[in-house]
């Protein structure tokens, strides 16, 4: 007797609007959180090659994964408040801020960029993996608020243009003075042809680029992606995946949601308390917070530099010199411009002075590393 048919279940990957184009140009191809996402471009010469040139020159990456949400009305400062960490009640119109949503516990929900995009008008950009969670979270814990939450995040196509030549690339497709825009501030203007579109001078790779919001419509994101790499060609850009954009941020420093920020960990263990103002009024997590205090830290991040030869990857334990496990890794990898091996741990306060050497686990090995002083890469100050 034959058995009964089972219906399969399939996850949906979703797509930006410029997947089409990242597959012609051969770029390898990944699900991440959901989305099917270049991870490298072989025509770019890899991982290696693309982290450089936004080192040493531009790159540009899709972001369009990312989410948005706007928050508009005479409440929406109250709103963005009450559920952000940082005080947006400082951010100048066109001004953005890093900030966090944090659960009561004081933990991450997760963490955001704030633009104050007008008088009584906010954009929270939000992570790809935890887009219907933040909408979600955001709505419900600003019912009481006279502003209307939108979710914007299927509306844009987002390009990051990464790089100390990304000015000179970007004011090539613009009437924009980007000059006169500082490092996280936002402007509008024409880019290749297209009016009024939202320019801003953020980033996650830890270069002063920018990133720009077109309609995501297939056609127009592809006209736009070719038009800047070809502005692009005098200053070597290449087209970036998320390879390249997880070992720059690694290098800088910058967090990764479901490694160093999570809603298990809660912001001072993260290293982010100079981001949290526990002076402003009331926010969702301060008084778990107040209670926890940055001085009762049974854990904290640190980062670490490989002695010995070894690659520190993600989840690997960490051993003190007795070998008695004392924490684990959250991000590491090969830093292509430091060329060094390096890695972001949570290690006991005890272990986290800089010089103090501890043992990784690789391939059932303890391997000596370094607690060094990070981020691990600085922009340079004229950049």
């Amino acid at each position: 007797m034959p058995l009964p048919a089972v219906e399969a279940t399939t996850l949906t990957i979703r797509k930006t609007a410029l997947n089409n184009v990242h597959r012609q140009m051969g770029a390898k191809m990944v699900e991440f959180n959901g989305w099917d996402m270049p991870v490298e471009y072989p025509s770019s010469g890899g991982i290696i090659a693309e982290h450089n040139a936004v080192r040493g020159g531009v790159g540009i990456f899709d972001v369009s994964h990312m989410g948005d949400i706007r928050l508009a009305g005479p409440g929406a400062l109250a709103a963005v408040q009450h559920i952000s960490m940082n005080d947006a009640a400082q951010l100048a119109v066109r001004q953005a801020q890093y900030s966090a949503l944090l659960y009561p516990q004081g933990t991450f929900v997760d963490d955001v960029i704030v633009h104050r995009i007008g008088e009584h008008e906010y954009l929270l950009v939000i992570n790809a993996g935890t887009r219907e969670k933040d909408f979600n979270w955001v709505r419900d814990n600003t019912r009481q608020f006279d502003c209307q939450i939108e979710n914007l995040s299927d509306d844009f196509t987002q390009i990051a243009i990464q790089g100390p030549k990304g000015i000179n690339l970007l004011q090539k497709l613009t009437g924009a003075d980007l000059g006169s825009v500082k490092f996280y501030w936002v402007t509008r203007g024409t880019v290749c042809g297209l009016n009024n579109i939202l320019i801003a001078r953020t980033g996650y790779t830890g270069e002063n680029g920018f990133e720009i919001y077109i309609p995501s419509d297939e056609a127009l994101s592809a006209r736009v992606w070719e038009e800047i790499l070809q502005a692009g060609k005098e200053f070597g850009v290449l087209p970036c995946g998320l390879g390249a954009r997880n070992t720059l941020r690694l290098e800088a420093k910058l967090p990764l949601y479901g490694h160093e920020i999570s809603e298990t960990i809660n912001v001072w263990e993260a290293g982010l308390d100079r981001f949290c103002k526990m002076e402003k009024p009331e926010f969702i997590g301060r008084a778990a917070l107040e209670k926890a205090k940055i001085n009762n830290l049974q854990r904290t991040l640190v980062g670490l530099e490989m002695v010995e030869r070894g690659i520190a990857r993600d989840g690997y334990k960490v051993l003190d010199d007795g070998g008695r496990e004392i924490g684990y890794v959250t991000s590491g990898s090969p830093a292509p411009f430091l060329k060094k091996n390096i890695a972001l741990a949570y290690l006991p306060p005890e272990f986290a002075d800089v010089g103090s050497t501890v043992k990784v686990v690789i391939r059932g090995q303890g391997v000596k590393a370094q607690v060094v002083q990070t981020p691990f890469y600085k922009r340079p100050k004229k950049a």
